[in-house]
């Protein structure tokens, strides 16, 4: 089933699922993809089955219900895929078996999904994922993305940060608000960002940071101030760190009170040309 123009979207049937569903079929219409859900099955599923009367065929055909009505609203192919596993390994090694090129999680701000996704949960969630996860909560977003804010918050990851911000700004026709921390490094960096943006005709905005503390807040506070649709981060960038340990950063970003949509994106060894291409 491997096909780069992927998304996949893990589905408990809950209200917040449905919602990053949409998200993601509004996404795939935008960009072209298809979609692809993921149905977990763990022993607590199993039990609810059972409570509930219900069998795997019941739950094989509400998927394929789901597809149906997302081919019939956004006019992309739709599928489904049941897994045996829990969701701390199954999500990354479907979208690993896949080739997913994105992947949109529902979450109940620090809660999410039957398994309980729970702060540095839900973060090891993202960490295991190949593609770049886009974190939903229960607000929702209409018509794609049109102000994405970008913090630089250090000079790491640059190359991430630039094309992948470059891919979904051309993707969605959207402007690209790049929130700059303090710093000698960070304001080199931005530089390089521009430089490419201009190079590639990506609409974009730069705003200073006045201090450089709180950082969280300040990328909250800013991108509820410009209504944006979406914030881009990449999931710690500090090389040496293991791969599961997490700042508050991370955490208040994703799981923001605004409920802004997030992007977290993995880094990797990567150059420029081989990174990825739009």
């Amino acid at each position: 089933m491997k096909n780069k123009n992927t998304i996949l979207v893990p589905t408990d049937f809950t209200e917040v699922a449905n919602n990053a569903i949409h998200q993601a079929s509004e996404a795939a219409r935008y960009l072209g993809f298809r979609i692809i859900l993921l149905h977990v099955i763990d022993k607590n599923s199993k039990t609810a089955l059972k409570k509930e009367n219900l069998s795997q065929e019941a739950i094989n055909q509400k998927l394929q219900d789901i597809c149906n009505q997302i081919t019939i609203t956004f006019g992309i192919q739709a599928d489904y895929i049941t897994r045996e596993g829990n969701i701390f390994t199954t999500i990354g090694e479907v979208a690993k078996e896949i080739d997913a090129r994105l992947i949109y999680m529902g979450t109940h701000g620090k809660v999410g999904l039957e398994q309980k996704i729970t702060g540095s949960y839900a973060l090891k969630v993202i960490i295991s994922c190949p593609a770049p996860v886009i974190v939903v909560q229960k607000k929702t977003f209409s018509n794609g993305y049109h102000k994405i804010v970008l913090p630089i918050t250090s000079a790491n990851s640059l190359w991430e940060k630039t094309k992948w911000a470059a891919y979904i700004a051309t993707g969605f026709n959207a402007a690209i608000y790049i929130y700059q921390f303090p710093g000698e490094d960070i304001k080199e960096a931005v530089q390089t960002i521009a430089t490419y943006f201009n190079q590639n005709g990506i609409r974009y905005q730069i705003k200073e940071a006045e201090k450089s503390s709180d950082l969280s807040k300040l990328v909250i506070d800013y991108a509820t101030s410009i209504k944006a649709d979406l914030i881009m981060i990449m999931t710690n960038p500090e090389k040496g760190l293991p791969s599961f340990i997490f700042g508050s950063y991370d955490e208040d970003i994703i799981f923001n009170t605004s409920q802004i949509p997030v992007m977290c994106v993995n880094p990797r060894e990567l150059t420029w040309n081989t990174f990825i291409d739009y």
